[in-house]
């Protein structure tokens, strides 16, 4: 079976979120960051059998894996989050954002393929399903 260009370039990406975020994994919010400071997004715990990791990203944004795969995080005016998995009720915390898309995901699974915001791709390797501009 030949693999599109595009399915490849995304699971290659996806990847290397996860090798590069590898390094973030030890981080966890009882453990003081270098200068005493903690990780306000940091934590790292097991809800519903997922592993659920969050910690800051690149400019202070929290970054949230749930079983190693990134789960996108949308701030809303309110101050809180939501995902596009759970995105009709907004959550406090990265972290309550992160256990509402896991209750709605139930015994499914993140898509390793999941184009932007973790939309699921068209198999043919088009755009976005449902996605229009």
């Amino acid at each position: 079976m030949i693999v599109p260009r595009r399915v490849a370039l995304r699971s290659l990406f996806a990847l290397a979120v996860t090798a590069f975020t590898g390094g973030a994994l030890g981080r966890v919010a009882s453990r003081p960051e270098p200068g005493g400071t903690r990780d306000p997004h940091a934590f790292d715990e097991v809800y519903r059998g997922r592993r659920l990791l969050g910690f800051s990203g690149p400019g202070g944004e929290p970054t949230v894996l749930v079983d190693g795969w990134p789960l996108h995080l949308m701030r809303c005016a309110d101050g809180g989050y939501v995902t596009p998995i759970d995105h009709y009720e907004s959550c406090p915390t990265p972290l309550a954002a992160t256990r509402a898309a896991v209750d709605e995901l139930g015994t499914a699974r993140l898509s390793p393929l999941a184009g932007a915001h973790g939309v699921p791709t068209d198999p043919t390797g088009g755009s976005p399903r449902g996605v229009h501009a």
